[in-house]
């Protein structure tokens, strides 16, 4: 039987059109036996809520990730299926999300009667945060960070829409503003009492309250850094030795690969990784 090129060229375009597929299957096959690996290793639970770019799609194109109610049902449930008396590792890398969500996953985390480790390798912003303080540790990478957790109503910080009416006459105020001020207003007293909550078993009770006040005033930046040795003055239980074989794992979620990478090196570590000290 012979075949024309044009027949050769349809079969390429096949392969090229379920290359994605394949490559991810292949993907979630080694990341499954990671997890068992890990969870061998610890004897625990491993949940990842890891929020990459990847390539899904027939066309290749990315999908941007958050926390959303379908994530935090997964979560929920891999929590229903574990053993009260089994310890609960939970991997995040996420920018944040949604409110709800997010205090949903840590209100089971907080409810699990064993321990419950979250693990951070390299950001765990806003709602991510929210989730981590819920944990009864928190392992960073040395290089890790945290952020506030002040609510964003719109495109807006909640703390910014308050102190506009504050210091605006307002009869000069349009109503579409006076309303968001509003919304920020209630948003900014659920969440410091939900982070007071979330804190009331790990610290004394002022200090709770100072502490959840100091993560939702909005006296930073929505994206300001929270590193380990800050959440470490916060009076949080904070480890920032973070296991090597985590780090393994997170490679086997990659960004979307770009035509022209802006970093590049030869992966191969170099004698023994050296570790700087968190005082």
């Amino acid at each position: 039987m012979q075949f024309s090129p044009f027949d050769l060229f349809w079969v390429l375009l096949l392969l090229v059109s379920f290359w994605p597929f394949w490559k991810q299957r292949s993907l979630q096959r080694q990341r499954y036996q990671a997890l068992v690996t890990i969870e061998k290793a610890r004897n625990s639970r491993v949940i990842t809520l890891i929020h990459r770019q990847e390539l899904l799609s027939l066309l290749g194109l990315p999908l941007t990730r958050f926390i959303d109610i379908e994530d935090s049902e997964q979560v929920l449930r891999a929590i229903r299926m574990t053993p009260d008396d089994m310890p609960i590792d939970l991997i995040l890398h996420t920018p944040g999300g949604l409110v709800l969500a997010a205090e949903q996953i840590a209100l089971a985390i907080q409810r699990h009667p064993a321990k419950v480790t979250v693990f951070v390798p390299h950001y765990a912003m806003s709602g991510g945060t929210l989730i981590a303080l819920a944990a009864d540790e928190i392992v960073m990478d040395a290089n890790a960070v945290a952020g506030p957790v002040d609510p964003q109503i719109g495109n807006f910080p909640a703390s910014s829409l308050i102190k506009v009416t504050e210091h605006k006459d307002i009869n000069e105020t349009d109503d579409r503003t006076l309303i968001l001020a509003d919304i920020a207003r209630k948003a900014t007293v659920q969440v410091r009492e939900f982070v007071a909550e979330l804190l009331a078993d790990k610290m004394e009770e002022q200090r709770a309250l100072e502490v959840a006040e100091q993560l939702t005033s909005g006296m930073w930046t929505h994206d300001y850094p929270i590193t380990c040795r800050k959440l470490r003055e916060l009076g949080l239980r904070v480890s920032c030795e973070f296991p090597t074989e985590l780090h393994n794992l997170m490679e086997l979620y990659p960004q979307t690969q770009q035509r022209r990478p802006s970093v590049q090196y030869v992966p191969v570590p170099y004698g023994n990784p050296r570790r700087r000290p968190i005082e």
